[in-house]
């Protein structure tokens, strides 16, 4: 806990009024909205099949969804770790942007985990090298501001990648079984 505050105080106390205007953008899903609709249209220019398709976006939805679940509807009221900014020992030593101090609990951060869910599920379906960079870079930027914000602790977040990953893992899995068995069954029903 020590170390995580320590960590926490130096990136929010690292502040400036043009910081705070980008990072309260970032943070924002409104601020992304044509990203998402570029990773759906790159989607169906790779998978021009409309079942795949489907499928495909219905698996993003999946993997974002059980990610944000596992943090705020699960994890969140079972551990019950104070946001920075709700800490009674780091009143007045967290800067706040806006107002926003998020809700009571911040273990673990949804933000990190819908974002790391969403980016690493586009990169291993989409495998390019230059989309990925793109994407984790998203990715780290969007935990980063979370922090900044001072609504998460290091902790927070590193787990909160860490269930992404495993989502966008489970279901890159499924997917690409799935796929697979489509191809067969298409040639198959081909010749």
């Amino acid at each position: 806990m020590n170390l995580d505050s320590t960590i926490l105080l130096w990136i929010n106390g690292h502040y400036s009024e043009w910081a705070d205007v980008l990072m309260w953008h970032v943070s924002s899903a409104k601020t992304w909205l044509p990203l998402y609709a570029l990773l759906v249209g790159a989607v169906i220019y790779r998978f021009p099949n409309w079942k795949a398709v489907l499928l495909i976006l219905a698996g993003f939805g999946i993997a974002v969804g059980l990610s944000d679940w596992t943090c705020s509807g699960l994890i969140k009221p079972l551990v019950c770790r104070l946001r920075p900014t709700h800490e009674p020992a780091l009143q007045g030593m967290v800067h706040i942007v806006n107002g926003y101090t998020g809700g009571m609990y911040g273990f673990c951060s949804s933000h990190a985990a819908n974002t790391m869910a969403c980016g690493l599920l586009f990169s291993m379906l989409y495998k390019n090298k230059y989309a990925t960079a793109a994407l984790m870079a998203w990715v780290a930027l969007n935990c980063y501001s979370r922090m900044y914000l001072g609504v998460h602790y290091p902790g927070d977040i590193i787990v909160g990648l860490m269930i992404g990953a495993l989502y966008a893992v489970l279901v890159w899995w499924a997917l690409t079984r799935w796929l697979r068995v489509e191809a067969v069954a298409a040639r198959q029903g081909g010749s």
